[in-house]
């Protein structure tokens, strides 16, 4: 049996910290992707639970006939939230006029249009579609032309 020299014994306590450094410096990476993932996750959670919220106000906006200080206060309110989801990432899918795109659109019916230009474009969105950062959260329900 070979006897180890200390030239061998401190080869391989070298080789053993470089690898134990190396597993800290992986494992540290990997509860840093972690945090920022329960980060993201938390936060896109929330905002897909607001969203029915928001397509409440925007249907209350549009029926908006009459400007008086009660009306101008819910706007503003809407505003708010709007702007503040919007700061966090959020982005309406911009449809209509636009060819389906099943990235982003889920056709939920076709209808006859008068303008043969429209004919299979998006012509009536009923339920808008949203970004989160770049990533799909909800896709929009659109009527496309027939």
């Amino acid at each position: 049996m070979k006897k180890p020299t200390l030239k061998n014994q401190l080869k391989e306590l070298n080789d053993k910290y470089l690898r134990l450094h190396a597993d800290f410096e992986n494992s540290r990476k990997k509860s840093a992707e972690e945090k920022l993932h329960l980060i993201r996750y938390s936060e896109q959670e929330i905002i897909i639970d607001l969203l029915p919220i928001l397509d409440n106000f925007e249907r209350a906006v549009k029926t908006i006939k009459e400007s008086n200080k009660e009306n101008e206060g819910f706007i503003l309110i809407y505003n708010n939230i709007k702007n503040i989801l919007e700061k966090r990432g959020l982005k309406k899918i911009e449809c209509l006029g636009q060819k389906l795109n099943i990235d982003f659109h889920e056709a939920i019916t076709q209808a006859p249009t008068k303008n043969k230009k429209d004919k299979n474009l998006i012509i009536d969105v009923i339920e808008n579609g949203y970004l989160l950062k770049e990533k799909v959260i909800r896709f929009a329900k659109v009527v496309i032309g027939k």
